[in-house]
């Protein structure tokens, strides 16, 4: 049995449908990875094979804010599942992001890359990573930009704009891989199935900016809608981000023999989905 918590959230759910009638979802109304007598009592009960955590805090200003919850959450949270998985023989999942690096290499960040977080969501989840080796049977998927239909998501959003103006302003010089998270489900069964351990990375091949992605998405969707450029000095957000976080995933098509579908026909197929779903 395959243990997937955090399943209700956008990840999580793509992560139980592709993993099928082996897998098992807990959510916050059945444990709190912040309490290690929770994960322990839910863990110790199932006892599954794997644990794969898709829990996250992932509001990226509001860490800023809240230290606490993110480190809690986002750290504390992952050594709490890694003793518990230890503990019964399980091997661990971790899903980790590209905000551990600070953006300033100038070409895809490789999983041996020294890490360098700018803001508190990056140095939690950095916590996360080192936290997971409390199991020494630990797998570590970083990702970044994620897209889906189970929760909020710039794709969304851009979609709920279109239907209230006709002209919006995003950033253009923060470059990244939009990632689908059925895509990203299929790259850690991959991983799975063959068995890996250690650090990868996961997202739709090839790179754009959010002004980019913003225009694919209107396009696709038939939307007439003008996007302009700004800056990430001109958006003024509370926390810091990397510039050039795109993620180099050739060691997850050599190792695992998968290789993530194209941002643009991920998302092509993300809308397709959605459109019937909607309509």
């Amino acid at each position: 049995m395959i243990l997937v918590v955090g399943a209700n959230g956008m990840l999580g759910r793509d992560m139980m449908t592709r993993i099928g009638d082996s897998a098992r979802g807990v959510d916050i109304d059945e444990i709190d990875i912040t309490s290690l007598e929770s994960t322990e009592r839910i863990i110790r009960t199932l006892r599954p094979e794997i644990v794969i955590n898709c829990a996250a805090y992932t509001d990226v200003d509001g860490c800023e804010t809240d230290v606490e919850k993110a480190m809690q959450v986002n750290g504390e949270g992952v050594a709490h599942l890694a003793m518990a998985s230890r503990e019964i023989g399980a091997r661990l999942v971790h899903v980790s992001t590209d905000y551990v690096f600070d953006g300033s290499k100038g070409s895809p960040y490789q999983e041996d890359d020294a890490p360098c977080p700018l803001g508190v969501y990056g140095e939690s989840k950095l916590a996360g990573e080192m936290n997971a080796a409390f199991n020494p049977d630990h797998l570590i998927v970083r990702t970044q930009w994620l897209y889906g239909l189970h929760g909020r998501n710039f794709v969304e959003t851009m979609l709920r704009l279109a239907l209230e103006k006709d002209e919006v302003s995003v950033v253009d010089d923060q470059i990244g891989s939009p990632t689908w998270t059925v895509d990203l489900a299929h790259a850690i069964a991959a991983l799975l199935m063959t068995g890996h351990r250690g650090v990868y990375h996961a997202a739709n091949s090839g790179f754009c900016s959010w002004n980019e992605f913003a225009q694919e998405i209107f396009q696709e969707s038939g939307l007439p809608v003008k996007v302009k450029g700004m800056t990430t000095v001109e958006l003024n957000r509370p926390a810091r981000r990397p510039l050039y976080s795109t993620l180099d995933c050739s060691k997850l098509e050599q190792e695992a023999g998968f290789r993530p579908q194209p941002w643009r026909s991920a998302l092509k197929a993300y809308l397709q989905i959605r459109n019937q779903i909607t309509y």
